[in-house]
């Protein structure tokens, strides 16, 4: 069985999309672990993380999302657990796991140097399976040199098969290839591939955000689904807002108030993936009844649209299980522009 330890040089570079790319692509049995949780999920008196979480229901895994995490808190691991017990603790792991699997991804914490002082930062659990590592470097600006280049210069990579990196979210892979490629390459640092930039995987569904905003729905609960590519915050006039450009594109969530009726009928006849409605108030029930006529979700919820609209900013689009066609473009990316074989012979 091949043991794929992923890691990345910051937080949010594509270690769980590369993952999931991955095993698109080679439809393989496969087993996942995150030894060290970052992104908690606490419901009933269960704790485990997101992405254990995600790929478990994705790929159906007969795992338990809470037993493919070690811990979540440095504090309670650096009393539980020491160097020895926590090697002991991944080996285990990795063996009650890599039954009938052909290929293992243990994914690391938020950059490659998350977990160290509790053991479990990405090399030391590629050494402790003798896996192979794979860092992800996010390649949205320049910076991503200055990773590569740190990478180099002061990550000791002699005693770990290190496979390469993977560079991610590039906006001009062609230019990107011209301008660095050689410079990397003699640094001794192997590209397995560089990913384009896709604006579809930072779009998220309504059923996210209800969950993210712990939001009641109030009418178009088959529509869920929907996807969120513009947002829109309600605070003007609806006059106004029909002159707004921003209003009238494609697949807008709005933000405002629940009395604003004039902006929520506006919304209704256009292209409106979905309505929040703040402070709590409801619109009169021929709105919603509209809502409910035109499969319009709206949400409810009891902050001001100023808060509901920063909540919604600082929201990350992470993947769900039911984003089926960001999933299949994860697996296209990989196959375009990933070398596979660098990764995995399977």
């Amino acid at each position: 069985m091949d043991k794929l330890v992923i890691a990345s040089m910051s937080k949010s570079a594509g270690k769980t999309s590369l993952i999931v790319g991955l095993a698109i692509a080679l439809k393989k049995r496969i087993g996942y672990l995150k030894p060290f949780g970052e992104r908690l999920v606490y419901h009933k008196k269960r704790l485990w993380d997101y992405d254990a979480a995600l790929i478990t229901n994705i790929f159906n895994l007969d795992e338990n999302p809470e037993d493919m995490s070690i811990g979540f808190d440095h504090s309670k691991l650096r009393y539980m657990f020491d160097e020895d017990s926590t090697r002991d603790r991944i080996l285990k792991s990795v063996s009650d796991i890599e039954k009938d699997k052909d290929i293992l991804f243990v994914e690391g914490g938020k950059d490659v140097v998350y977990g160290t002082s509790v053991y479990l930062d990405p090399i030391f659990i590629t050494k402790s399976i003798d896996g192979k590592l794979v860092l992800v470097v996010d390649g949205r600006s320049e910076a991503c040199i200055d990773d590569i280049t740190f990478v180099k210069k002061y990550i000791d990579m002699k005693n770990i098969n290190f496979a390469g990196i993977v560079i991610n979210k590039v906006k001009d892979v062609e230019d990107f290839k011209q301008t660095y490629l050689d410079e990397i390459s003699a640094m001794g640092i192997n590209v397995i591939g560089v990913i384009p930039y896709k604006k579809e995987l930072t779009h998220f569904s309504v059923s996210y955000l209800y969950d993210s905003l712990l939001a009641k729905v109030i009418a178009g609960k088959s529509n869920l689904n929907n996807v969120i590519e513009n947002i829109f915050v309600g605070a003007m006039s609806a006059d106004a807002a029909l002159r707004n450009p921003l209003f009238m594109k494609k697949n807008k969530l709005i933000i405002t108030s629940g009395d604003r009726t004039d902006i929520i009928l506006a919304a209704l006849e256009s292209d409106t993936s979905c309505i929040v409605l703040t402070n709590n108030i409801l619109p009169p029930p021929y709105i919603i009844s509209k809502a409910s006529d035109r499969g319009i979700p709206m949400l409810l919820v009891s902050s001001d649209t100023y808060q509901t609209a920063k909540q919604i900013d600082n929201i990350e689009p992470l993947l769900t299980k039911y984003d089926t066609e960001r999933i299949e473009l994860l697996g296209q990316l990989i196959k375009e522009h990933v070398n596979i074989k660098e990764i995995t012979d399977i």
